[in-house]
């Protein structure tokens, strides 16, 4: 039941979405503000219940389409672990508690967390996801709305460099994260009737617009010294991670999406987060060390 739960949950995305949010939150905390750390728990908890809370209710608004696939059919709820009508009454508390939790620290951080639920159970999986092809595009938006909803807990101003940067770079690495997945497993998509870039436009086309996206995320990542402060683990893992990014991409790319998926997705992963948590440890070093 634990590895249901935990599947349900989607725990293995949630705890990206913590990783991320926690960094939003310290690239916008500064040591002089006091440290209150039962604000930090109770953060992490609200982020928690509602990210899990929106991922159990996007798992029981797909339980047919994730009966159909086969990459998806083991899960929970079309095995008849769960009950859909269950999932639904927990998800909603979920949903409630963790907004409840968020509000308490900030209600502004409150109305982006539910943004974000709105966005991604309600246009992307409802609406974007089963209409058109190029649905990863908007639906990267609720996916990079963590760093923001972190950044709020102590900053109410979403137009700050740093900000903007960290948007940038989760979102911008969504569409090869999610199109990699796309054109590996294709047939599966195509058997659950969602017409993913590969499924619609075919696997080079795919490519092409992965490749665009690819080269703006890494871009974006060598220009950081123009949104955050760089120092040393600029050099140590911005500049390496964004090297290999592009190296992968280019290897797969050659294949046509036939080899190389793996070693370019996981590279991609990894350096979201490096990308990502770099910026808030140039900060921290620089506070302390200045």
């Amino acid at each position: 039941m634990i590895k249901a739960y935990l599947d349900l949950t989607k725990f293995g995305i949630v705890v990206f979405v913590l990783l991320t949010g926690a960094a939003g939150f310290a690239l916008s905390y500064y040591p002089r503000e006091g440290f209150a750390f039962t604000n930090v728990i109770v953060f992490l908890l609200g982020l928690y219940f509602l990210s899990s809370g929106s991922f159990a209710l996007n798992e029981a608004q797909e339980v047919e389409i994730d009966a159909k696939m086969p990459r998806t059919k083991n899960r929970p709820l079309p095995k008849g672990v769960f009950k859909p009508w269950a999932v639904y009454v927990f998800s909603t508390l979920f949903i409630t508690l963790g907004s409840f939790l968020l509000y308490m620290i900030n209600p502004v951080t409150c109305y982006l967390g539910l943004s974000t639920v709105i966005m991604y159970n309600a246009l992307y999986t409802m609406w974007w996801k089963k209409r058109w092809a190029f649905a990863a595009v908007p639906g990267a938006i609720p996916g990079a709305m963590p760093v923001l909803v972190g950044y709020s807990v102590s900053s109410a101003q979403f137009l700050e460099p740093e900000a903007i940067y960290v948007f940038l770079i989760m979102f911008l690495w969504q569409m090869p994260h999610f199109w990699c997945l796309a054109v590996r497993y294709k047939e599966d998509y195509a058997l659950g009737s969602i017409p993913t870039l590969p499924v619609a436009l075919g696997v080079p086309r795919t490519l092409f617009h992965m490749g665009l996206y690819t080269y703006i995320y890494i871009a974006i990542a060598i220009v950081s010294p123009w949104f955050v402060r760089a120092h040393v683990f600029y050099f140590i893992l911005v500049l390496p991670f964004a090297l290999k990014v592009l190296y992968e991409f280019l290897k797969y790319n050659k294949s046509q999406g036939e080899k190389g998926w793996l070693k370019f997705f996981l590279w991609v992963n990894g350096s979201m987060l490096v990308f990502v948590m770099v910026p808030v440890i140039d900060k921290w070093l620089y506070i302390f060390f200045k």
